[in-house]
C-alpha cells in the first residue's frame, strides 16, 4: 500500500481537527442556556480556529477570509458570499461543510457561496 500524499494527510487531519472541536461542549457566557443557533456557530467558530491553526492561511485570499470574518462577527446570522476561488479556499470551505455537517448541522450552515454579479 503506498503512502498518503501531503495534501491527503494535510486534508485528512484537518477533517480530524475540526470534528474534534465540533464535539466539544459550548460555554455560555451568561447563566442562560445557549440556543441551537449560538452553539453552532460557537462549535463552528472554534473548528474555523483550529483549522486555520493548522493549516495557516497560505493561499487563502484577503476577502475570503475577511467575509467569512463578517459571517462570524455576526453571531453566524449575516450571509456575505464567502466564495472559494484557489484550491486552498475550496479544500478548507469543503473541509469545514464536512465539519459542521458532523456537529449535526445542515450542510447549509456554513457561509460558502459564490454570487452572480449583476
Amino acid at each position: 500500500m503506498s503512502r498518503p500524499t501531503k495534501p491527503t494527510v494535510t486534508l485528512a487531519a484537518l477533517t480530524f481537527v475540526a470534528t474534534a472541536s465540533l464535539a466539544l461542549p459550548a460555554t455560555a457566557q451568561d447563566s442562560r442556556s445557549p440556543s441551537w443557533s449560538e452553539v453552532k456557530c460557537a462549535r463552528y467558530k472554534r473548528a474555523w480556529t483550529d483549522a486555520l491553526a493548522v493549516r495557516g492561511t497560505k493561499g487563502l485570499g484577503r476577502e475570503f477570509l475577511d467575509n467569512h470574518e463578517t459571517f462570524l462577527a455576526s453571531g453566524c446570522t449575516d450571509r456575505p458570499a464567502v466564495c472559494p476561488q484557489t484550491d486552498e479556499e475550496f479544500a478548507l470551505a469543503n473541509m469545514m461543510v464536512v465539519a459542521a455537517m458532523n456537529a449535526g448541522t445542515a450542510s447549509t450552515f456554513p457561509p460558502f457561496s459564490c454570487r452572480k454579479g449583476g
